[in-house]
């Protein structure tokens, strides 16, 4: 087994951490530097300057024991699964279903038979929509989505709607960004048929409580999909406690593989649905008159999966429970409160998503400043941040925007590195300042500054 860096401190410390009552951490403080030396890719230089990822709602950077993890199976496990006499089958078969229980301890799920592994929280909403939707979905019925969705989580509904004369309900966002709960309530009626939200919003941050929605929800007998893609790396999940129908994620977003993902569901409502797509491996038995289908989870995993990115993402997920979410929601916590104090030092800079309840996404525009440019100029720096509309076109208009510039933070960023973006955009805006001062436009130059203009001296 491999054991990085921070799992051989953790080795150590946890027996001490088990024994302090007052939940500190070891050496006074989250061990953001050793956690960072798992993470090979953070020593990459950009532009001459060390690397700042703060582009973790895009996806995250993975561990060295996830790219070992990856290269190990291809070395020594490389082969279909649940078939086969071999003994590389009776590996891959155990480094996917083992990858499955860890998915399932993640999600503190009752049974690893509710884990059902998909290319990412995309298809994992597209499964719902195409199986539990189109069964249970008809003309003139509703589905509930809140205005904060990702488009992943609005156009498989729309698409449903369409096909089945069903109609789409929007749950409103007062002006922090979070859903209005009373307004939420009123979306009920006889016709409603699903929620599907989101935990936490890609574009915002917002946290969602979600638990009290699925109570609601439950209230009114209906079924309700969380879409996750934003949470699980920064906050505990538990599907029993929030009694969530559905769960989805993918596996990038919380330092696995791209391609690979995960929907949980609960054990008697899967096994009441139909397949998803027909083809090896989720069937029992086939003939020209009749096709027998395997129980869940396999009669959802048509075809060969991603079975080496599986393998990775439970190493991702054990690498991260063997830190702890509780902890990393603390120090993330931390860490994107001092963001948003330091932030204020920008001038003209307006934060975008200020709910009380927010994990670490701190969008913002700087006004009269394009966000494009600012993200090329930090670019330049060697700063990597998010700008555009983050798949998430509906609740940047409800604000009047079309983009926004969007770090994101994750637990192996640090206080420095925000100093770092601080720094850079405070630059950036007396740039601009000094341009516009100097008369440069009146002159008939309207191009205006390049990103590289704005490297600090």
């Amino acid at each position: 087994m491999i054991i990085s860096d921070w799992q051989g401190w953790a080795l150590s410390a946890i027996p001490s951490l088990a024994n302090r009552g007052n939940g500190e951490d070891c050496n006074g403080g989250f061990p953001v530097h050793l956690i960072r030396r798992d993470f090979p890719i953070l020593s990459e230089r950009i532009n001459g300057k060390q690397l700042v990822w703060l582009d973790n709602a895009a996806t995250t950077q993975k561990p060295q024991c996830v790219i070992d993890r990856l290269t190990e199976f291809y070395q020594h496990e490389n082969s279909n699964v649940h078939r086969g006499a071999h003994t590389l089958a009776a590996r891959a078969t155990d480094a996917y279903e083992d990858a499955r229980k860890a998915a399932a301890r993640f999600l503190h799920a009752k049974d690893s038979k509710e884990i059902v592994f998909v290319r990412g929280a995309t298809e994992a909403i597209n499964l719902v929509a195409q199986t539990y939707g189109s069964r249970e979905i008809g003309l003139g019925d509703e589905l509930i989505v809140t205005h904060l969705e990702h488009h992943a989580n609005i156009v498989p509904w729309q698409q449903l709607c369409e096909e089945r004369g069903a109609f789409l309900r929007v749950v409103p966002v007062d002006e922090t960004g979070q859903v209005i709960l009373e307004e939420y309530e009123k979306l009920f009626c006889r016709r409603t048929k699903l929620v599907s939200l989101t935990h936490v919003s890609n574009a915002l941050g917002t946290v969602v409580p979600v638990k009290e929605m699925i109570r609601i929800a439950h209230a009114h007998g209906i079924r309700v999909l969380v879409d996750g893609a934003q949470a699980v790396s920064h906050l505990p999940v538990d599907v029993q406690e929030l009694g969530c129908d559905f769960y989805a994620f993918s596996g990038h977003k919380i330092y696995g593989p791209t391609g690979i993902g995960v929907l949980y569901g609960k054990g008697e409502i899967l096994r009441q649905l139909p397949p998803y797509q027909g083809g090896g491996n989720m069937i029992a038995d086939v003939t020209f008159e009749k096709t027998r289908y395997q129980e869940a989870p396999e009669r959802f995993e048509a075809g060969t999966g991603s079975i080496g990115d599986a393998a990775a993402l439970g190493a991702a997920l054990d690498y991260v429970s063997s830190i702890g979410m509780e902890r990393i929601s603390r120090y993330e916590h931390e860490l994107t409160e001092y963001a948003m104090k330091r932030l204020k030092e920008v001038q003209n800079l307006i934060p975008i998503g200020t709910a009380e309840a927010k994990t670490s996404i701190l969008s913002f525009i700087i006004e009269n400043i394009p966000g494009e440019l600012v993200g090329k100029a930090l670019n330049e720096e060697g700063i990597a941040v998010r700008t555009g509309h983050h798949c998430a076109q509906p609740i940047l208009r409800r604000f009047g925007l079309e983009s926004t510039v969007r770090p994101s933070l994750a637990f192996y960023n640090t206080k420095e590195e925000i100093d770092r973006l601080v720094s850079v955009l405070i630059g950036i805006h007396r740039a601009i300042t000094d341009e516009r001062a100097s008369g440069r436009s009146a002159h008939g130059d309207t191009s205006g500054p390049t990103a590289r203009q704005f490297f600090l001296a």
